[in-house]
């Protein structure tokens, strides 16, 4: 067992892993024992070649390897499960942050003052008034008290196993921690521009991310309540079904002036109200099936 396993997924970072490795031996001046897991994520360079002359030479390092692209939650996973620590950190390939933070955000853990501590980017670089807005809409959408979600993180094992995490969801990690109640903080860590390698986040990460982000929000509002959501559209559809139907009902009697779409309009918002509320009802029972499992798993556990 050691106390802090370092997660690395590595696509195409020839040059960066020897100087990775080198610097993490930074880390043998602080007090805890660590591992660095480097997992190749479907690297075409000769990531994995470094990977293994890093292996011979230092006991610290285990390798893991895709043999194509995964992307980086995918790449956390593989690692996570081949990790021995009691908190993990995830620490991209790329040298863009100091190794010296891993001590800052596991400390606050290792001191029992937190569960997740994330990364609060200081300084200029590429894509920062996007990563600006992103983070703001986070805050006001998760309400999360940290300015940043988009960083290197450290986190007890015990999140990776309660937290679901999906493809590219490992930017959610703190909201989807923060949902469960776990005690969340932020460390400021600095940021550099790359020396070498490129960038593996292309414009399609925006749309991407937004509707991620969407996802993530309908998760942790509505997994344990998904009446409250398919319950107020069923009812907002069966009620504007009801208004237009009288409408309808007096324009023919009254008027004389039936309109046939009306009828139709009538009946496709009634029958998707009574979908709705039918959705929402099998999700309720879909959802407390998932509390009780979780409950009888808590007290196998104690």
């Amino acid at each position: 067992m050691v106390d802090v396993s370092i997660i690395i997924p590595a696509n195409n970072e020839e040059d960066n892993i020897p100087i990775l490795v080198e610097s993490l031996k930074e880390l043998f001046n602080y007090d805890f024992s660590f591992e660095a897991i480097i997992v190749d994520d479907g690297s075409s360079d000769k990531t994995w070649s470094e990977i293994l002359k890093a292996e011979k030479t230092n006991s610290f390092i285990k390798k893991v390897r895709h043999y194509k692209r995964l992307g980086i939650t995918q790449s956390l996973i593989t690692g996570f499960s081949q990790a021995k620590g009691n908190v993990f950190v995830f620490f991209p390939a790329d040298m863009q942050y100091e190794v010296k933070a891993i001590k800052d955000l596991v400390q606050p853990i290792l001191n029992d003052e937190s569960d997740i501590v994330t990364g609060w980017k200081q300084g200029k670089y590429k894509k920062q008034f996007v990563s600006s807005i992103y983070n703001a809409l986070s805050r006001i959408l998760f309400k999360v008290p940290v300015h940043d979600l988009n960083s290197i993180k450290a986190f007890r094992k015990e999140i990776f196993e309660d937290i679901p995490l999906r493809k590219d969801w490992h930017r959610y990690m703190i909201v989807l921690a923060y949902n469960k109640g776990f005690r969340i903080d932020e460390v400021k860590v600095r940021l550099f521009e790359r020396r070498f390698g490129k960038s593996k986040f292309g414009i399609l990460r925006v749309p991407i991310g937004v509707l991620d982000m969407v996802s993530v929000k309908l998760l942790t509002s509505f997994s344990q309540k998904p009446m409250l959501l398919f319950g107020t559209l069923g009812g907002v559809s069966l009620f504007t079904g009801i208004i237009i139907g009288i409408f309808a009902l007096i324009e023919r009697f009254f008027f004389n002036t039936g309109m046939r779409p009306l009828i139709y309009l009538v009946m496709l918002l009634t029958l998707s109200g009574l979908l709705l509320f039918s959705i929402g009802f099998l999700a309720e029972l879909i959802a407390e099936n998932k509390q009780a499992i979780e409950w009888r798993r808590f007290n196998k556990k104690d």
